[in-house]
């Protein structure tokens, strides 16, 4: 009687943790879903991995994490991208909701959405920003946090002054894929240069609105940052190149630092294996 009543506890428990598993292991998904002022686009890999958020830069929308993606889920995570307000194929609404909200209020709604408990948050280039926006305002959602060619939108005068001196002449008005692309990747991925191009053509639509920072991000405020963080620049990046990234480490506690060899601003994109093997890395220790 005792051993039967040992099996039959081994049995729910067994049927516990199974309901529980299945509770937790979210579907594949790829659409849209209602938020506050927008119809935002996004997409999910499913499974019941750790979840894994990636923000795309200003000249892409969530297909330029495509080269990363599978790579991320074969490792085991739960992989989410998005299109940002005004992006892609989210569009904003504001018969919803106010705008231009922040990007840093859109992937909240979106964690809130999605029940995500805590994650790790990768952000390039401009979604660093909105990275470091999310991070200052609720750290405890974070497991990590990764910033990749990213001036991090830091208001810091002594930092303006220096990054107006070393401006390349007419900078701001190169074609996109010379501000942003590394002339090596150029020469030898016309292919992939031709679809980043495509991303690009197809990322930010007209007249989408603006969306600044929920606060001032300040060199004081990167202090107080807690959350493990790693710092990757590429090291052919003319636009956020690996000093301007320094003065971000040299004041993020414990932060981590790496450059990634022949990658310039468009750095996932273009080195997506060496890209990912840093991240998971990373990550994994957290």
């Amino acid at each position: 009687m005792i051993h039967a009543s040992r099996v039959m506890v081994g049995l729910v428990a067994s049927l516990c943790f199974a309901t529980a598993l299945a509770a937790q292991t979210a579907p594949r998904f790829a659409g849209h879903v209602e938020l506050p002022g927008l119809r935002l686009w996004y997409s999910d890999s499913g499974g019941s991995g750790v979840p894994l958020v990636l923000l795309h830069a200003n000249t892409g929308n969530a297909d330029s994490w495509q080269y990363n993606v599978p790579g991320f889920v074969d490792a085991g995570y739960r992989v989410i991208t998005f299109d940002r307000r005004g992006w892609g194929r989210s569009m904003a609404n504001p018969d919803s909701g106010a705008q231009p909200g922040t990007i840093a209020d859109d992937l909240h709604g979106l964690v809130e959405y999605l029940k995500l408990d805590r994650f790790h948050l990768v952000g390039v280039a401009g979604g660093g920003f909105a990275a470091y926006d999310y991070v200052l305002w609720h750290p405890e959602r974070l497991r990590s946090l990764v910033i990749a060619a990213s001036g991090g939108a830091i208001v810091d005068e002594e930092m303006r002054k220096l990054r107006d001196q070393t401006a390349l002449p007419g900078f701001s008005k190169w074609p996109p894929e010379f501000r942003e692309v590394s002339m090596g990747y150029m020469a030898t991925n016309p292919e992939g240069l031709k679809r980043w191009l495509e991303i690009h053509h197809n990322s930010r639509q007209p007249g989408a609105p603006v969306q600044l920072e929920r606060t001032k991000i300040t060199y004081g405020k990167l202090a107080t940052i807690r959350v493990p963080t790693l710092l990757m620049p590429g090291d052919q990046d003319l636009q956020t190149p690996p000093w301007v990234m320094r003065r971000q480490l040299a004041h993020i506690p414990g932060a981590k630092f790496v450059v990634l060899p022949e990658a310039a601003h468009s750095i996932n994109w273009e080195q997506p294996e060496g890209f990912n093997r840093h991240v998971l890395e990373f990550i994994r220790g957290h």
